[in-house]
């Protein structure tokens, strides 16, 4: 099983969604996705977990080394809408990780509303309708 992804960039703040079940199987796809991310934009990155179905220890492996690449670019990381079925725990050298309860959340964090439609945004083919 694997991941599908969206990006949108709304005033420099990027938006990496994710859909699916982040295990073994979707590390590759998910790192890509962040290397994505990181080419096309300059400011803090929001990953929004609201339709992750959940995660394994890779899987949050890969988000903690995501942050390690973007704090590399100068940008930072933030969650909002983590699984239920635990939360992420970052290795000791691994840069802050916010979590935000949803996206709403986070993008409040940031002074900015919902995501007005029309933003520049790049997905997955299988990104949910």
């Amino acid at each position: 099983m694997t991941i599908d992804w969206r990006h949108t960039i709304e005033q420099e703040l990027g938006i990496l969604s994710v859909a699916g079940y982040l295990g073994p199987d979707a590390v590759r796809r998910f790192t890509g996705a962040i290397g994505w991310v990181v080419a096309r934009g300059s400011g803090p990155v929001v990953l929004d977990l609201t339709e992750l179905r959940g995660w394994s220890a890779e899987g949050q492996l890969a988000i903690t080394e995501a942050a390690r690449r973007l704090a590399g670019s100068g940008r930072g990381l933030e969650l909002a809408a983590i699984p239920a079925d635990g939360s992420l725990v970052p290795t000791a050298d691994c840069p802050d990780i916010p979590v935000h309860c949803d996206l709403d959340a986070a993008l409040a964090a940031h002074g900015r509303g919902p995501v007005p439609e029309g933003q520049q945004e790049w997905r997955t083919d299988g990104w949910p309708a």
